[in-house]
């Protein structure tokens, strides 16, 4: 989703950069993604705070994370987040600081939270997935936070809260794809997208708002029938933007 794709000098791109070429010229989208955070450590480093602090009422919030966040708490990276789906906590040291880990449901719920008060509307996306292509053959990927996406946007069940399960359109448009394709477009691993791929992840959630009834879908440019027609596939018969 960040610029830059976290590529350290390979030729990778973040989503969140072709996200812009889908919407007219009245809306701007900022991209405060940055690359290697998980949503704990984007919440500690303050970064929630920062776009809060700029947003304004009718502003539309994007918040995916899910790559960084799994790992062990006992070689603690600063990013894994502590098990479960509800308000447990864990209790590390990193870099020298005690610190209260928190579930990712629990991290997603305060920032979108964070967001509501200042008269935004929230979308709670499941994580993109890794190269599900890597085998030479297209292998469907899950993950539990996928779950902890939606079971975020469902506990906070406000009217401005929403959920887009873009890991399935990305690994429907993959599937569709097939392995030549989303290989070559993986420049230095399973997990940093290059350029191509990088736009096929923006598109497969641009898919996931027009499937919904949101008001930002409306404004999206495309059509569906030309994302559904093309290698993006058909809407998801679960998909839910509406509120939960």
């Amino acid at each position: 989703m960040a610029k830059g794709g976290g590529g350290s000098g390979i030729p990778t791109e973040g989503w969140g950069e072709y996200l812009k070429y889908s919407f007219g010229s009245d809306y701007v989208v900022h991209n405060a993604a940055i690359g290697g955070r998980s949503a704990r450590s984007f919440t500690r480093e303050g970064r929630f705070t920062e776009v809060a602090n700029v947003v304004k009422p009718g502003d539309w919030v994007v918040i995916e994370f899910g790559h960084n966040d799994g790992g062990s708490l006992s070689n603690d990276n600063g990013r894994t987040d502590c098990p479960g789906d509800g308000a447990q906590t864990c209790q590390t040291t990193y870099n020298g600081v005690k610190e209260t880990v928190l579930t990712y449901p629990a991290y997603y719920k305060n920032a979108a939270k964070l967001f509501l008060e200042k008269g935004a509307k929230v979308i709670l996306n499941s994580p993109t997935p890794n190269n599900i292509c890597e085998s030479g053959k297209c292998v469907g990927d899950t993950s539990r936070f996928d779950y902890y996406a939606w079971h975020a946007a469902a506990e906070l069940a406000s009217p401005d809260v929403y959920h887009v399960p873009h890991k399935q359109y990305a690994v429907q448009a993959m599937m569709n794809l097939g392995p030549s394709t989303v290989n070559a477009n993986y420049p230095k691993d399973h997990t940093h997208t290059g350029p191509y791929m990088a736009d096929v992840m923006a598109g497969s959630f641009v898919l996931g708002l027009k499937c919904g009834t949101t008001a930002l879908g409306a404004a999206v440019k495309n059509t569906t029938e030309s994302l559904t027609k093309s290698f993006y596939g058909a809407c998801i018969p679960q998909n839910s933007t509406v509120p939960i």
